[in-house]
């Protein structure tokens, strides 16, 4: 019971924090933009707690799955009064339009930054080197004579220092002899391996097959470098919001399984052990929550932002904006699909709740 409630809270600040910064990114470039804000939530439904400071409402509300912040002219219906329509959205330019609506994302997307750098500057940045960590027993590696602590240095006389060189080199070896120059307690080695094709799973869980020759990676930990934690930030979370996109595709496509869909569930089970953990991987799995719910965001899909960016684009493009009738067909259609994935990510999450692991 202790940790069912640790989880829930570590699950509700982490949300929140994510909620919270991502409509401060509508609400900032809305002030900067010079559009009045009536509202700004934490979570949808009944409020709990309102405190007015100005024009805008600050709320926090019952359900703290999101969040909205409510403009002056945002609702097309909504009769703006004449001494309001400088300070209206509607009535802003196409560019201030799509700047506030992109900056719920965007802002998702430099915390993940910021987080990750934190955790990188007082964690340490994990390097793969081409140290070799491992040996697998009769591996390709072990045949040739190579030993945990070797560095390879050289691939077919191209010369390789990071692991990412070396594994590359290998797998496009199409299954050719390599010649690799080793360096083993300060004397230079040359040795031939003869790599092999191994059926493996990649991170989304599928079977793939590469060349390999058995060996790991040693793992090292930089710490106090700035320069490093911030440069890995960005590159970390480029590369987490391209596997979002790849994992999206490939559960629309059936190369994955839907059923690798999470709901409040598993985000609370997952944040409670990651909390467990330490602060560090705690604030890790915030930067990857929050990189989801950007990049998701982002889709051009009725309802979210992207969709209403979606519709700037076509407004761009036509000249106009696209009449208020199609907008909420879309929006219906949006919010009808929306549901169907909240309902199948939650299904997914009771599933695996009664799940039994196999074995005794």
């Amino acid at each position: 019971m202790e940790n069912l409630l640790y989880s829930i809270l570590a699950a509700v600040v982490g949300l929140g924090v994510l909620i919270v910064f991502h409509e401060f990114g509508h609400f900032l470039l809305a002030k900067l933009s010079g559009v009045g804000v009536l509202t700004f939530s934490v979570g949808f439904g009944p409020k709990l707690w309102v405190k007015k400071k100005g024009e805008t409402e600050y709320a926090l509300s019952a359900f703290p799955l999101g969040g909205y912040v409510k403009m002056v002219g945002e609702d097309p219906e909504e009769e703006v009064k004449a001494v309001d329509l400088e300070r209206s959205f509607a009535h802003k330019s196409l560019l201030k339009r799509t700047a506030i609506v992109a900056a719920g994302p965007g802002f998702n997307l430099l915390l993940a930054v910021f987080l990750l750098m934190v955790v990188f500057l007082f964690y340490g940045v994990p390097v793969l080197s081409n140290l070799v960590g491992a040996v697998e027993p009769d591996s390709p590696a072990a045949q040739a004579g190579i030993q945990k602590g070797d560095r390879i240095v050289a691939v077919d006389g191209q010369e390789v220092t990071a692991w990412d060189d070396l594994s590359s080199a290998i797998k496009q070896s199409g299954g050719q002899p390599l010649a690799l120059r080793v360096q083993r307690s300060g004397e230079e080695v040359a040795m031939t391996v003869q790599p092999r094709k191994r059926e493996v799973k990649n991170i989304f869980g599928e079977l793939k097959e590469d060349w390999m020759i058995g060996i790991g990676s040693q793992v090292s930990i930089e710490k106090g470098d700035p320069g490093l934690a911030v440069s890995k930030a960005f590159i970390q979370t480029y590369e987490y919001s391209k596997l979002t996109l790849i994992g999206l595709y490939k559960m629309i496509t059936r190369e994955v399984s839907p059923r690798n869909l999470g709901g409040p569930i598993l985000i609370a089970q997952m944040a409670g052990q990651q909390a467990q953990e330490g602060i560090g991987s705690f604030l890790a799995f915030l930067a990857v929550l929050s990189i989801n719910l950007g990049v998701l965001n982002l889709l051009p899909v009725p309802v979210l932002d992207g969709g209403h960016l979606f519709f700037f684009a076509v407004e761009a493009i036509i000249g106009r904006p696209v009449s208020l009738k199609y907008r909420e067909k879309a929006q219906q259609v949006g919010i009808f699909l929306l549901l169907l994935l909240m309902i199948f990510a939650f299904a997914n999450d009771i599933f695996r709740l009664f799940e039994k692991p196999v074995g005794g």
